[in-house]
C-alpha cells in the first residue's frame, strides 16, 4: 500500500516536471519568436542604434557638449517622405518618423532652435574645392550621421548617394548638451537622418544651412511658408534632398525649386551648396518685390538663386568681384535691408571675406587646407567674441567643418578646439560609404 502511493507521488511529480518544462519552453519559444520578429522589423533600426559611438566628452570650461557618431544602417524611409509629398510642418515630419522608424511606439518632438553660423568656399592651390563652415550656438549635443548609397531614384534623381553630415541633437529634442544614456534618446537619434545642418555627398556635393533672421520691422522672424501646388519640404529635409540626390550645384537647385519650403519652428534660413566642379550658390527665399519692412508674410516668399560665377546682382557686395562665396546670418539679396545695422553676422562675414581676398587679388579663393582652417578658426564664436567684446546665446562654435569636395573627405573639429587632435575627425568616402580614419 505504501509502496503504491510513492508510485503515485513519483508519477504526480513526473507528471508536473513534464508540464513545467512543457510551459518553460513555450515561454522560451514565444520569447525567442518575439525577439525573431522584433530583430526583423527593427533590424536596421536597432544595428543603427548600437553603433552609437561617443567621440568627444563635454567639458564644462569649455562650455561644450558631447560629441557621437552614428552609422546610420539601411533605409531611413526619406524616398517615402518625399514620394508621399514630403511635410510642410515639423508635426507631419514628426508622424512621418515615428510611424515608419520608430515603428509607431516612440513619441519624439523636434525644434529649430536660435542659430548663427558661418559658410565659405575656396580652392586649394593644387585645384581641390573646398567648403567651410562653422555651425554656432549654445552647449549641445553634436553628431556626425553616416549614411549609405542606395538604388533607389527620386522623380529622375538618383541613385540615393551615401553621405556625412552634422546634427545638432536639439533638433531632436535632445536638450541642454547631455549624454546619450538612455535608451529612449538614443532611439530618438533614428530621425538625425532628417535633421542635417551640414553635409556632402559621395558626388561631392556640399550644402549648409543657416539662419537668416526674417521677418517684419518689428524684430520677429517670420518662417518661409511657401504655399503652391508643389510638394513640401521642411528646413532640414530641404538639405537631406540635396544631400541624397544632388550629383552638381544646378541638380541641387533643381530639386529645391522642385518643393515649396516651409521653414521650421517659426524661425527662417538661407543655404549655400557648392560641388567639386567649382560652383557654388546662395539659395534665399525673399519677397518678390520687398524688402525687410514688407517682409512679414512668409507664403509670399520666392526663391532667388545666387551663383558664384553669376552674381553681378550683387555687386554693391565685394562678392560679386570674388569667384568664391560666403555666407553668415543676413540676407544678401540687394536692397533687401534699409540699414546694415540688421544685417547679423556681417562681422564675421567681412572677416571671412577679407582673409580670404585681403588685398583684392584673390578673387579666385585660392588657399590651402590649413589656411581655410584658420579662417573658421578666427571667426569661431569664443575667439571672436573675446576679441570683439561681443556676447550672445550663440557664444559657441559647437563644430567646424572643412570639406575637400573634390576627394570627397572632411575635416570635423569639435567646439574650436583647433589644438586637441582628440576633437579633430578626418572623414573620407572609400568608394562605398564615408568612414572615419
Amino acid at each position: 500500500m505504501q509502496d503504491n502511493q510513492i508510485k503515485k507521488e513519483k508519477k504526480k511529480m513526473k507528471l508536473w516536471k513534464k508540464i513545467t518544462i512543457i510551459t518553460l519552453s513555450s515561454i522560451i519559444g514565444l520569447i525567442l519568436i518575439l525577439l525573431l520578429v522584433v530583430y526583423c522589423v527593427w533590424n536596421n533600426e536597432l544595428r543603427s542604434v548600437f553603433s552609437i559611438n561617443l567621440l568627444v566628452e563635454a567639458k564644462d570650461e569649455n562650455r561644450s557638449g558631447p560629441v557621437y557618431e552614428m552609422d546610420m544602417k539601411g533605409d531611413y524611409y526619406f524616398i517615402d517622405f518625399l514620394e508621399k509629398g514630403g511635410a510642410s510642418n515639423d508635426q507631419e515630419l514628426i508622424d512621418h518618423i515615428v510611424d515608419n522608424l520608430t515603428k509607431g511606439i516612440i513619441p519624439m518632438k523636434m525644434k529649430a532652435p536660435t542659430i548663427g553660423c558661418s559658410s565659405f568656399t575656396a580652392v586649394t592651390p593644387e585645384g581641390d574645392r573646398l567648403f567651410g563652415r562653422n555651425y554656432d550656438f549654445s552647449k549641445t549635443t553634436g553628431m556626425i550621421v553616416y549614411t549609405t548609397g542606395s538604388d533607389e531614384v527620386f522623380a529622375g534623381f538618383g541613385p540615393r548617394h551615401a553621405t556625412v553630415s552634422s546634427v545638432d541633437l536639439q533638433f531632436l529634442g535632445i536638450t541642454d548638451g547631455i549624454y546619450l544614456n538612455s535608451i529612449m534618446n538614443k532611439l530618438l537619434c533614428l530621425a538625425a537622418p532628417y535633421a542635417p545642418l551640414d553635409g556632402i555627398n559621395d558626388a561631392g556635393v556640399s550644402c549648409g544651412i543657416y539662419m537668416s533672421y526674417q521677418g517684419d520691422n518689428n524684430g520677429k522672424v517670420v518662417s518661409t511658408n511657401q504655399q503652391t501646388d508643389k510638394p513640401d519640404l521642411t528646413s532640414t529635409t530641404m538639405l537631406r534632398a540635396i544631400l541624397d540626390y544632388a550629383d552638381s550645384v544646378d541638380e541641387a537647385v533643381e530639386i529645391v525649386s522642385s518643393f515649396d519650403l516651409h521653414d521650421s519652428a517659426s524661425t527662417s534660413f538661407h543655404y549655400m551648396v557648392a560641388d567639386r566642379f567649382g560652383r557654388s550658390a546662395i539659395l534665399e527665399w525673399v519677397p518678390e518685390n520687398g524688402n525687410e519692412a514688407t517682409d512679414n508674410d512668409g507664403t509670399k516668399r520666392v526663391l532667388r538663386v545666387y551663383y558664384n560665377d553669376k552674381d553681378e546682382i550683387l555687386e554693391e557686395s565685394n562678392e560679386a568681384k570674388n569667384e568664391f562665396q560666403y555666407i553668415t546670418n543676413f540676407i544678401v539679396t540687394p536692397a533687401y535691408y534699409n540699414s546694415d545695422e540688421n544685417k547679423g553676422g556681417l562681422d564675421r562675414y567681412l572677416q571671412i571675406e577679407s582673409m580670404i581676398n585681403p588685398d583684392g587679388t584673390n578673387t579666385k579663393g585660392v588657399m590651402t587646407e590649413e589656411a581655410a582652417l584658420n579662417v573658421l578658426e578666427t571667426v569661431g564664436r569664443r575667439k571672436w567674441d573675446n576679441r570683439n567684446g561681443e556676447s550672445d546665446k550663440n557664444g559657441t562654435t559647437v563644430w567646424s567643418t572643412l570639406y575637400n569636395l573634390s576627394n570627397r573627405s572632411v575635416t570635423w573639429v569639435s567646439n574650436e578646439e583647433f589644438d586637441e587632435p582628440t576633437s579633430i575627425f578626418h572623414i573620407a568616402y572609400n568608394g562605398e560609404k564615408f568612414v572615419r580614419s
